[in-house]
């Protein structure tokens, strides 16, 4: 769920456009609505990512500004350049990076970066340049490097390519004042007041109600026999989850999942949705603070309204920044957790046969370190997000000067040979399995606990009650958002027995 570790937009087709119609589904497929979410109303399309999208927004259009900037929360559509080849595993030239093949499969690339330049400075689509980490060692001493900082005001850039590196619309909602873009002290007062949301006795307590709303969802397709995983059940699971950790009451949430869907929309959505989105945020939990002031329950804002009201001196500001940044941190990762982990699943039939036996045996220990292994495998941040170097430093034997960007790319560390053995094989059964998939250091994922509850929970659950699950779509044609933090599937199309018919 809520990664404070977290991105930017989702590529289109080649020629710009999305898919089918303007939510990027095909005419007439039952995908695009769930009528068996909670609210029974469609649910939007999850394109690309927030960070991405709002780029795009920020700038004139693709023709005149080039390609959109990277972004620090969610993914939002770019559109990338088509590159001339796949880039070699060993050897031969520099990989085309931000390439249509790079967002299909970054890896080879990353691990061209990881033998002949493991930092390595680069120009992003945005035009802003920013060194790339890859090494598993680099990578895990760069995230806990208090030389780095997470405050953009330590970007070298002028105010404007400042702004490119942060979630979109944040600056001009004033909800600058969240985890990603802060420093100690502030950063260790914040953290400790959120952070008793994610308790293991919080996130246990959560449980039985993941479970209810993957039932719910599961059960809005389960007789039709086919599905869109990322539409119907991926994107919605963690949109109600988050609400009701916040506390948004139940005749409010459809409108909130309406407005998370905006924030990752691709390019079909309308021209500064995604800034909109934000500001519809931001402005719907000012008021709901002060709703709850007169009423708290056993939800989050009422927990951080309390911390306030006993002299933890939270400004409105701070409670609203840190609630928009769970849910905008927060949804999209547990969206690619379930969705790369069930794509990779089900192109690797003897692991998920593997998984499906223990499940059957009530056996959840091999279920739990299969997370931790799609974690590593394919995760859901493929880089952390922004840092800046507040004075010299070296990472890997490369001098980083003051204000130069960094980024840890989490994905190829998590794929490094000196660090895991035979990284490439997916193997649900690894045990020695420190991987970074949520970070490392003061930085580490605060909502890692119910991340991993909801994958874990959404995996058994397809499994066992799906078991004959299986890819409804030749693999090449998936498309993946172009983001350069997130990644994820923009659709998983799947098909199954229907439950009535067994």
């Amino acid at each position: 769920m809520t990664n404070p570790h977290a991105p930017e937009p989702t590529p289109g087709d080649p020629d710009g456009t999305p898919p089918g119609g303007p939510d990027g589904t095909t005419p007439g497929d039952p995908a695009r609505t769930c009528p068996h979410a909670p609210g029974g109303t469609p649910a939007p399309s999850p394109e690309p990512s927030a960070a991405e999208a709002s780029a795009a927004e920020a700038e004139p259009s693709a023709a005149e500004a080039g390609p959109p900037a990277s972004g620090a929360g969610a993914s939002v559509d770019v559109e990338l350049p088509a590159s001339t080849a796949a880039a070699p595993r060993h050897g031969g030239p520099e990989p085309a990076l931000f390439s249509w093949e790079f967002a299909t499969d970054p890896y080879p690339a990353y691990a061209w970066l990881r033998e002949h330049a493991p930092v390595h400075r680069t120009r992003l689509p945005s035009g802003v340049e920013a060194w790339l980490v890859t090494r598993y060692a680099d990578a895990r001493q760069t995230l806990a490097d208090n030389r780095l900082s997470k405050n953009p005001t330590h970007h070298a850039e002028d105010a404007g390519g400042r702004s490119r590196t942060g979630i979109p619309g944040e600056r001009n909602a004033g909800l600058m004042t969240h985890l990603l873009n802060i420093d100690p002290p502030d950063h260790t007062r914040l953290r400790r007041l959120v952070s008793k949301a994610f308790t293991p006795r919080r996130v246990a307590e959560f449980a039985p109600r993941v479970q209810e709303l993957t039932d719910q969802l599961i059960d809005g397709f389960a007789d039709r026999g086919s599905a869109d995983l990322i539409h119907e059940f991926a994107f919605p699971l963690p949109i109600y989850a988050i609400c009701d950790l916040l506390g948004v009451p139940a005749g409010d949430q459809d409108d909130f999942r309406d407005w998370a869907g905006m924030m990752i929309r691709h390019g079909g959505g309308p021209r500064g949705g995604v800034a909109r989105s934000v500001k519809r945020i931001r402005g719907y939990l000012a008021e709901l603070i002060h709703r709850k002031r007169a009423d708290l329950g056993d939800d989050l804002i009422s927990d951080l309204i309390r911390a306030s009201d006993h002299g933890e001196h939270l400004t409105e500001n701070e409670v609203v920044a840190m609630c928009f940044v769970l849910l905008f941190a927060g949804f999209e990762t547990t969206i690619n957790l379930i969705g790369n982990g069930t794509h990779a699943l089900l192109r690797d039939p003897g692991q998920r046969a593997l998984l499906q036996a223990a499940l059957a045996q009530g056996d959840d220990a091999l279920l739990e370190s299969a997370v931790e292994e799609l974690l590593r495998w394919d995760g859901p941040v493929e880089l952390a997000t922004w840092r800046f170097a507040t004075r010299p430093l070296t990472i890997g034997g490369q001098d980083i000067a003051p204000g130069d960007a960094v980024l840890v790319v989490l994905a190829a560390a998590d794929r490094d040979p000196a660090r895991f053995a035979d990284p490439d094989t997916l193997d649900l059964t690894r045990r020695d399995n420190q991987h970074l998939g949520y970070g490392h250091g003061l930085h580490y994922c605060l909502g890692a606990p119910l991340a991993r509850l909801e994958g874990q929970t959404a995996l058994r659950t397809l499994l066992t009650r799906l078991p004959d699950l299986a890819l409804a779509a030749d693999p090449a044609e998936l498309r993946w958002r172009g983001g350069l933090i997130m990644r994820g599937l923009r659709t998983l199309p799947v098909e199954f027995t229907p439950v009535g018919a067994r």
